[in-house]
């Protein structure tokens, strides 16, 4: 392999890293402002992924000239495919996060009691999230590991079946509290939609894993 191309590539892959942790650290700071009610804080969780955008483009800029300049081996070119896919979850995730806080600043601006009992109960789903950014990031960092990166996929997936039966609860409850009281019912509704825009975030979580996982070990993506 030429000079150079190992440091290009481990380049890529800490540059992915760093995206990641940003994006871990606003949707742990939007989780911390929700739980205080503190709108402020919302809009301030979203500063450090402003330029999430940018960032990745550069990533996907930087893989296409990896590709050029060397000849990857299967493994290698595995692991930067893998990026050039990753890219777009991370910046799905940041719209997510993006918007998500938004809403909530809006919600909580309301100062309706029963919408911000809603919004608390569904903290449960964001505290899933942020345990799977932090098994993300761990999987970023031993992806060496084959059995440790195989496990931490794994504690993904349960953290992402949480966040299915926490909605399905949720919605169950305030389609009762809608069927009590019609005059709220559009801001119930938005409040769901809300909240399933924020089990995105996860979602795309899970695909990142799987991501890794077939740049670790291969298979489909």
């Amino acid at each position: 392999m030429l000079p150079g191309y190992n440091e290009a590539r481990h380049e890529v892959r800490d540059a992915v890293l760093e995206v990641m942790k940003d994006l871990s650290v606003a949707n742990k700071h939007t989780l911390e402002a929700i739980e205080k009610g503190d709108i402020n804080g919302l809009e301030a969780a979203r500063k450090p992924i402003e330029d999430i955008g940018e960032r990745t483009e550069k990533i996907d800029n930087d893989i296409v000239l990896i590709f050029a300049k060397y000849t990857p081996e299967a493994k290698d070119l595995r692991e930067l495919v893998s990026y050039l896919k990753m890219t777009s979850s991370m910046n799905r995730i940041r719209a997510n996060i993006n918007n998500y806080s938004k809403n909530m600043q809006s919600m909580l601006a309301s100062n309706d009691a029963e919408i911000n009992k809603f919004i608390k109960d569904s903290l449960c789903i964001n505290r899933c999230t942020v345990n799977a950014f932090e098994f993300t990031l761990q999987m970023l960092q031993c992806f060496d590991d084959h059995d440790r990166v195989q496990d931490l996929a794994t504690r993904i997936e349960v953290e992402y079946a949480k966040t299915d039966d926490i909605y399905s609860m949720l919605e169950k409850n305030i389609m009762e509290k809608m069927g009590s009281s019609y005059a709220i019912t559009e801001e119930y509704f938005n409040l769901l939609k809300y909240i399933r825009k924020n089990l995105k975030i996860i979602d795309r979580l899970e695909s990142i894993s799987g991501r890794i996982i077939f740049a670790r070990i291969g298979g489909k993506l």
